[in-house]
């Protein structure tokens, strides 16, 4: 890091605060090599010319994703054929790289699950070798995120089976590694945050809090088996009606299925709230628990899949947005209306 990147650092009150020009940020070292579209080409570019570079999101200090789109060159792998296509390029010649920057280690741990994962037959994003100073790049997966086809029709087309297909080739070798708390076993953290956004909703947050925790004490959660850990529809690509892609491996280790359930349902519950587009929620909310339910303990997924939608409620904040609290309060009537699945 250049020695003048870091603007300033001290403390106020009792926060601790630092500021640095952006990429240089002091815990994502990798973020001004990923953020350099010389050495983006000359990393991860395989001979093509480098024709667009985008930071998709920043959290700063935790970590980044930036797209990279590339257009090969013919004749180099990847490249088009004489018909000009390719698997990895498509019809336009170019392909698209996300670079994602973690902090350090973390990217040689996500590399691993990526090659444990495809080892298995799990369809994950192919990545394009170790990681480079915390950066781990891959390909774009091949498909659309499931969340398109939900807001087309409810997503009837895609069979509930064939999402828990997923979760049945996640490999055992998952079990050896580090175990992360699913949504529900936050589900204090998530009501006091979601009481901080609607202070006016404090005391039925409370309510619903206790109603859970107690659900989730006498609930079965079923045997610790492979999980991916956040397993929802933006997580998940789709073409020719089936699971294509499965995205954001990061969590995915040792856990409950009924969690991996739960996580898609909530999210699923709560899209309405999120664009009012989703028409078809309810209709697919009904189809894909019916089948979920019949490989858990329905009570356990009824009470995990509102804590879930619960943990949703405060990430409707938003400062640009004039109606995030329409929107939070819409979460947690979902949360709610849950619990009578």
């Amino acid at each position: 890091m250049p020695d003048d990147a870091v603007l300033a650092a001290g403390e106020d009150g009792d926060a601790t605060w630092s500021a640095w020009f952006h990429p240089h940020d002091p815990l994502l070292t990798g973020l001004a090599l990923a953020s350099d579209p010389a050495s983006v080409a000359a990393l991860w570019g395989r001979g093509g010319t480098l024709v667009d570079l985008q930071t998709i999101s920043y959290r700063p200090l935790r970590r980044a994703v930036l797209r990279a789109v590339v257009t090969d060159i013919p004749g180099t792998p990847g490249a088009p054929d004489a018909s000009g296509t390719s698997a990895a390029s498509g019809a336009s010649g170019r392909r698209t790289v996300f670079l994602k920057v973690m902090r350090a280690g973390l990217a040689t741990r996500l590399h691993h699950r990526h090659m444990v994962l495809a080892a298995a037959g799990v369809p994950v994003p192919v990545v394009l070798g170790p990681p480079v100073a915390d950066v781990l790049a891959f390909e774009q997966g091949d498909g659309q995120v499931l969340a398109n086809a939900i807001m087309a029709n409810g997503a009837r087309q895609v069979e509930p089976a064939d999402v828990v297909g997923i979760l049945d080739r996640m490999p055992a070798d998952l079990l050896e590694l580090p175990r992360r708390d699913a949504w529900s076993d936050r589900t204090s953290d998530y009501g006091h945050a979601a009481a901080t956004a609607l202070p006016d909703q404090a005391r039925r947050i409370r309510s619903l809090v206790d109603h859970l925790q107690r659900q989730l004490t006498v609930t079965d959660r079923g045997p610790v088996v492979p999980t991916h850990g956040d397993f929802y529809e933006a997580n998940l690509l789709v073409k020719n009606n089936r699971i294509s892609c499965v995205l954001d491996i990061d969590g995915a280790g040792p856990g409950h299925r009924v969690d991996d359930l739960a996580c898609f349902l909530g999210h699923l519950a709560v899209l309405p709230a999120v664009d009012r587009r989703y028409v078809h929620v309810d209709d697919a909310l009904r189809r894909f628990h019916g089948y979920f339910k019949t490989g858990v303990d329905p009570a356990a997924l009824t009470c995990r899949s509102a804590a879930v939608a619960l943990s949703l409620v405060a990430g409707a904040r938003d400062s640009e947005r004039s109606d995030w609290q329409r929107s939070a309060r819409q979460r947690l009537d979902i949360a709610e209306s849950l619990l009578d699945l």
